[in-house]
């Protein structure tokens, strides 16, 4: 997403899965959009698509709301279960991007820079 007010990347180490979220956030503090790319295995990448779903509208805070019993509720506890670190990969990753935007945010009403990441290696 080129206009993303936010992206992030996350890992499970564990398994090798990657992905990247990206967030757009709106005048007031709505996701107006997420997206995220990704790679590894299909329940860390149905986690990303599903928490897009879930996000989408939704305020910042109800984004750091969101737990593992939405991704249950959406994916199935049976799946969830045998791979708890894949499926809420995603949600993790979200979260951290909306703590981040909110840091970026308080350092830039500040007169601070933002913080620069170094992109997340394996």
């Amino acid at each position: 997403m080129a206009d993303a007010s936010v992206h992030l990347g996350g890992g499970n180490p564990g398994c090798g899965d990657l992905i990247t979220m990206y967030v757009k956030v709106g005048d007031d503090d709505r996701v107006e959009a997420v997206s995220f790319e990704g790679d590894g295995c299909t329940i860390s990448q149905a986690g990303g698509s599903i928490v897009t779903e879930l996000a989408k509208g939704l305020t910042l805070d109800e984004v750091k709301e969101l737990g593992l019993t939405d991704i249950n509720d959406e994916m199935g506890e049976d799946v969830v279960k045998s791979r708890v670190r894949c499926a809420t990969l995603a949600l993790g990753t979200l979260q951290a991007a909306v703590d981040q935007f909110k840091r970026d945010r308080e350092r830039h009403e500040a007169g601070l820079p933002p913080i620069e990441l170094k992109p997340f290696e394996v």
